[in-house]
């Protein structure tokens, strides 16, 4: 039996957040019941690099059921609240407040089925200045300050993932985790609010610490690393580029001695410190600078490694496709297999699973079929 096996749940969905989160329970074996407007998510039309499919569609879909509702005809809103009373969760990122004036708000369901966990995902929350703003990946990115302190000193840069909908996604679905597991001891379930402002916001908190208590707003340093030295990406004589990073004190040390071979540089009084190492960051790249590109990328490596030093190469998309370390699984879609890249958490010893991608309106007739009853009983 499947973790999430008996679990039902019910997403009126679109784009990354809300699907990454009802994907990972669809993974985990719950039934999810996607519910998309009669021209389908539009996150199915982002690209169409996956042999005609999208792949964020690819990514975020598999194992779910997709059906096609307008949810303000009133058959369609009927079959909808139909599957939500046979249902443990239902998920929604709408705009704020529409799925209250719909009918499907957290409190009236939460009245209706104690034992419903509610989740809204939106852009800023359910209340506050903001609530009403739209709100996509690349505006809250900015929003949130994540752009301050990510790019060179030139400029702010983005993120190249869609980074702030996938901490939304992860934060419903742990919450959506935690809830199902008090209902297990309580009997009851709860609502929960999600939003991509918050999510990002909280992965912000050192960032904030730092401006907030200590005057000292992190600096945008490219592949450097505001707070540690020597951390970050120096060329070697083949033209490729090796990150390093020194976490201690011991590892300075041997930095110096056994890859830098110079043992003086340690005590240096520039140096003999982190926070001084940040002070006089240039000098002491240079430094390191000037003896990697001495070697070419796989030589120097064999010295880091010999000298316990963290290192990781600079990989392009490319270098991603064959890396050594991936793992991947297979999944059907409506073009075919696709081979991609596994989730991040693995089960010792378990099979994974994966259900297959679902074509626009897959299981349409079906799912009327079983809640159109449903609904005419409960009318």
């Amino acid at each position: 039996m499947r973790d999430m096996e008996g679990v039902t749940v019910v997403a009126l969905e679109q784009a990354v957040a809300a699907p990454y989160a009802s994907g990972r329970l669809a993974d985990a074996g719950a039934r999810v019941i996607k519910i998309e407007r009669p021209e389908g998510d539009f996150a199915r039309s982002y690209d169409s690099l996956v042999n005609g499919e999208s792949a964020y569609f690819v990514w975020l879909n598999r194992g779910k059921e997709s059906i096609c509702l307008d949810v303000k005809n009133a058959e369609d809103h009927a079959i909808l609240a139909a599957m939500i009373d046979q249902a443990d969760v239902f998920i929604q990122n709408l705009a704020p407040g529409a799925a209250t004036r719909l009918g499907f708000g957290s409190e009236t369901l939460c009245t209706l089925y104690p034992r419903l966990i509610h989740c809204s995902i939106s852009g800023y929350g359910e209340d506050g200045p903001y609530r009403d703003q739209k709100a996509y990946d690349l505006l809250i990115q900015a929003e949130s300050g994540l752009c301050a302190i990510n790019g060179t000193a030139e400029g702010a840069a983005r993120v190249g993932v869609s980074v702030c909908d996938i901490a939304a996604g992860m934060a419903a679905y742990q919450a959506i985790l935690q809830a199902l597991y008090a209902r297990e001891r309580t009997g009851k379930g709860r609502a929960i609010e999600v939003s991509l402002y918050h999510a990002m916001a909280d992965w912000m908190n050192v960032p904030y610490l730092q401006t907030r208590y200590g005057g000292k707003p992190p600096k945008r340093l490219g592949l450097k690393h505001p707070s540690i030295s020597p951390y970050g990406a120096f060329e070697c004589a083949d033209g490729k580029f090796v990150l390093i990073s020194i976490q201690n004190e011991r590892e300075w040390v041997r930095l110096c001695s056994d890859v830098l071979s110079d043992a003086s540089l340690a005590v240096d009084p520039r140096f003999v410190t982190n926070t001084l190492r940040v002070e006089n960051r240039d000098a002491l790249d240079s430094f390191v600078a000037g003896v990697f590109a001495q070697y070419g990328r796989e030589e120097l490596i064999v010295k880091l490694t010999a000298a316990a030093i963290a290192f990781g190469r600079l990989s392009d998309l490319g270098d991603l496709l064959v890396h050594p370390q991936n793992r991947m699984i297979t999944v059907q879609t409506p073009v075919g297999d696709i081979e991609m890249l596994s989730p991040g958490a693995q089960v010792k010893g378990d099979v994974d699973q994966f259900g297959s991608v679902p074509s626009l309106g897959q299981h349409g007739d079906n799912l009327r079929a079983e809640f159109d009853l449903q609904s005419k009983e409960m009318s």
